[in-house]
């Protein structure tokens, strides 16, 4: 499970960031209210899902005016676009979340993994 006990710094990003993160539950969600998920098979903060895994999950991609902040980084992936990461794990939502707050993607198949305090 990818945890932080980072919490005050994950607040005050989530904050300083309004426009594309925030904190539910104790949960990092992006502006929509989706849960964000990390997968343990990205080598540090290069995405490896693509294809079918990019289907399921799709990555949380950055606008392009997106600017960097403290733990909050974007990384390219092989198409050119860019993806949110936060503490250099490239960040995901999970296609079977139906509405903001769902987290049924929590600990699929061992792993991926919310964000969570």
């Amino acid at each position: 499970m990818f945890t932080t006990s980072r919490l005050p710094l994950l607040a005050a990003a989530a904050l300083a960031l309004s426009a594309s993160f925030a904190l539910s539950a104790g949960v990092l969600t992006a502006k929509n209210g989706m849960t964000l998920y990390v997968f343990d098979k990205d080598k540090g903060a290069v995405s490896t899902c693509y294809d079918k895994c990019a289907e399921t999950w799709p990555p949380y991609l950055a606008e392009a005016d997106a600017k960097k902040e403290k733990d909050w980084d974007m990384t390219k992936r092989k198409d050119g676009k860019m993806q949110w990461t936060y503490d250099g794990h490239p960040l995901y939502f999970y296609k079977g979340d139906a509405k903001a707050g769902d987290a049924k993607g929590d600990g699929m198949n061992k792993i991926w993994h919310v964000v969570k305090e």
